[in-house]
């Protein structure tokens, strides 16, 4: 004879193993984040990298305790340069997010508030830079500037408000059509105020999020600008640059110039998302899960 456990059981101890796996994922997300800031703000002050120096005689010099990192083809630490490099990637694309972020939002509300043509014809713009890759987008608005900090994040910021624009324009949408929405309108409110005073609150959440969801993806399009020469000047250090300045050492047989900066890009954008992505589900709830337990 076999006894079964009661549905309702099955279910709890189900939804009781994702909560305990997302905890652990936003845990370590926030971990990592946290150690990511703490490095970009903390070892630049303490320790001065001079981005001209150069010490030929340890020259690729592989991971050691003197060098974790171990060094680059000028015999730089790599350590030290990766650490600079992650700072401008990160200050990038909080500058690229900010502002695309500001861009799509004000593009989104307009939409959504106004309709009509001026709906249709913004929506349409939306359109049609969707329709352009925006990386090659990208490459055509940094390539009319001389390389540096600035003409990277205004490529950026251009090329990626075009997702906040249409989620704020929908969530306008949805905004519109609640019932607190009529009777402000019935009772005198102007559109200006109904979109100041109900719409743009409603959709603050919605835009942050979008916003720390583009940093990593700013991060990746400067670190790909950089490499392909168009970003920062190459003597200063950024993850891109680094990259790129080691292609020639990976083909000799020196791995660590190529890994550590790519470890660099790729585990504090996870991080960000994780933590992104335990936001967005606070903000949009997953009530099937909820009514099962």
């Amino acid at each position: 004879m076999t006894c079964e456990a009661p549905q309702g059981t099955v279910w709890r101890s189900y939804g009781t193993d994702r909560r305990s796996t997302r905890t652990v994922r936003v845990r370590v997300s926030a971990a990592l984040v946290a150690v990511t800031v703490l490095a970009v703000l903390l070892v630049p002050p303490l320790v001065q990298l001079d981005q001209q120096a150069v010490d030929l005689q340890a020259k690729l010099l592989p991971p050691s305790w003197a060098h974790p990192f171990g060094t680059d083809d000028l015999g730089r630490d790599l350590l030290l340069r990766c650490v600079y490099g992650l700072r401008v990637s990160l200050l990038v694309g909080v500058a690229a997010a900010l502002a695309a972020t500001l861009i799509g939002t004000a593009v989104g509300a307009a939409a959504g508030a106004l309709g009509g043509w001026a709906e249709r014809g913004l929506m349409r713009l939306v359109d049609t830079l969707s329709s352009v890759p925006h990386l090659l987008l990208g490459i055509f608005i940094v390539a009319m500037f001389r390389p540096g900090v600035w003409p990277v994040v205004v490529s950026v910021a251009l090329t990626h408000w075009l997702s906040t624009a249409r989620i704020v324009r929908a969530e306008v949408l949805s905004l519109r059509a609640r019932p607190f929405i009529d009777a402000a309108v019935s009772g005198g409110a102007s559109r200006w105020r109904v979109a100041i005073r109900h719409l743009l609150p409603g959709v603050l959440p919605q835009a942050a999020l979008a916003a720390v969801l583009m940093v990593p993806h700013a991060m990746w399009h400067e670190s790909a600008l950089s490499f392909l020469g168009l970003g920062l000047p190459t003597h200063l250090a950024s993850l891109g640059n680094l990259i790129q300045g080691a292609r020639g050492s990976l083909l000799a047989g020196q791995w660590w110039p190529t890994l550590f900066p790519g470890l660099l890009i790729i585990v504090p954008t996870l991080a960000i998302a994780g933590l992104a992505g335990a936001w967005r589900e606070r903000i949009n709830p997953r009530r099937r899960s909820e009514l099962m337990l």
